[in-house]
């Protein structure tokens, strides 16, 4: 009878260990799935944020601009911006159009 006992709690036991690691096993998947996603939304995050700091005002741009360029950019009113077109050895230019798509 305690044969029989100790086999069947061993038994138990292994089957109950197996139930265990395999549990642990797709919840580890769900982790590194879950990490894996984290990453990619902060390097996201990380350039939008890089994207937003450098151009988020016009005061900033300026600033950049007397920083690294030294003067040697002008400011531009927008309706002196063209658009060139390169066709074969002709080139053109188009006026840019400014459409408000919010509505």
């Amino acid at each position: 009878m305690k044969k029989i006992l100790t086999i069947s709690l061993i038994f138990s036991l292994i089957v109950i260990t197996t139930f265990i690691k395999n549990s642990t096993k797709k919840i580890d998947e769900e982790l590194f799935s879950l990490k894996e996603n984290i990453s990619d939304l902060n390097l996201e995050l990380d350039n939008e944020k890089l994207e937003f700091d450098y151009l988020s005002s016009a005061e900033k741009l300026i600033n950049y601009q007397n920083l690294y360029f030294e003067n040697k950019l002008t400011q531009k009113s927008i309706n002196e911006i063209e658009i060139i077109n390169f066709a074969g050895n002709k080139i053109f230019t188009n006026d840019v159009k400014i459409t408000d798509n919010e509505k």
